[in-house]
């Protein structure tokens, strides 16, 4: 599996910063430090992102489950 981030093209380089970071699994402490701001500009960004519309979206290929299309089309 994969994740794909769409809308990000709506989002300003920081925004899209920190979302990364996030989506990452680093905290908004963590995020801060490595971006060098203050705790609540980290969430200002985020919330800015979360207001434009970012989506998060796993994609799953049929082979993680075990699923072998050209079998499935020869039936």
């Amino acid at each position: 599996m994969h994740w794909e981030i769409r809308g990000l093209e709506k989002l300003s380089y920081r925004e899209r910063q920190a979302v990364m970071l996030k989506e990452s699994g680093h905290s908004s402490e963590d995020i801060a430090k490595i971006l060098n701001v203050a705790p609540s500009s980290v969430a200002t960004l985020l919330a800015r992102a979360k207001a434009k519309g970012y989506q998060i979206v796993g994609i799953i290929h049929d082979n993680e489950f075990g699923i072998a299309t050209s079998s499935m089309e020869d039936e």
